[in-house]
């Protein structure tokens, strides 16, 4: 246990596009109290985080070097760790969590869905018709603009039909040479984790509660038919049953 948790200070950051942190301060008796209640709001669970050797990593940073001024795209939530590496690196970072904004567009396509059968005849509830409703409002970016992508584990999470259309417009939106990180699950994992760049090869990996239950497990050759026009392919194979992945415009 830490200084600061001995003295009851609890520090948690929520980031979408933009970075902001929060510090809540609390206190303990001083004499514990029998039979006393406590009221109030519970502290929640402190997150679980540990790092991992990446290959993948350190063989994206070797394929960007040259680039100069690049453009980088997060796929998943806005760490300052991470905006901030790329940044020391001459990198334009932008970041878009596509797991959580599916969720929610899911959630609102499901009830207006319910609320009149009547008033959505002609709207296509079918999964090509909803993911093509929300790629109509995400990763909007200009075509061959974006030099790099970091996929992460995303694809494992969101349906099939909808993991294609994405797949399609990040290779729209890369420009020639540009490479994806993508990270795939052997099995199906049994936490849901994100993922932070802390160096040139370790990510920090951190469990965090479930947005999005695993929808498929990816063997090799379907791996290859998504990402077929794409030229090159490398992968990395790691002790805990993640695959990371380049792919190369």
């Amino acid at each position: 246990m830490s200084f600061l948790h001995k003295l009851g200070l609890n520090m948690g950051a929520g980031m979408t596009r933009e970075i902001s942190r929060q510090v809540q301060f609390g206190a303990r008796p001083l004499m514990p109290v029998a039979s006393v209640p406590v009221i109030g709001t519970p502290r929640p669970p402190e997150r679980k985080e540990f790092t991992r050797v990446s290959n993948g990593l350190k063989e994206l940073l070797w394929n960007l070097e040259g680039i100069g001024r690049g453009t980088l795209l997060d796929l998943g939530p806005a760490w300052q760790t991470t905006i901030t590496f790329f940044i020391e690196r001459g990198f334009r970072v932008s970041s878009e969590d596509i797991l959580r904004g599916w969720n929610a567009f899911a959630s609102q396509e499901d009830a207006r869905r319910q609320e009149s059968t009547s008033n959505c005849q002609d709207i296509d509830f079918t999964a090509s018709g909803k993911a093509s409703r929300f790629l109509s409002e995400n990763l909007s970016y200009p075509l061959s603009s974006v030099d790099t992508v970091l996929l992460w584990d995303l694809l494992d999470y969101l349906e099939p039909t909808l993991a294609r259309q994405v797949v399609a417009r990040i290779m729209d939106i890369m420009r020639p040479g540009g490479v994806v990180f993508a990270m795939f699950h052997s099995k199906k994992p049994a936490a849901f984790q994100r993922y932070r760049v802390a160096d040139s090869n370790v990510l920090q990996v951190v469990d965090t509660p479930v947005i999005n239950p695993a929808q498929k497990v990816y063997q090799n050759r379907e791996i290859q038919d998504l990402f077929g026009r794409y030229r090159t392919m490398k992968t990395f194979i790691g002790r805990d049953q993640l695959r990371e992945t380049l792919f190369i415009k």
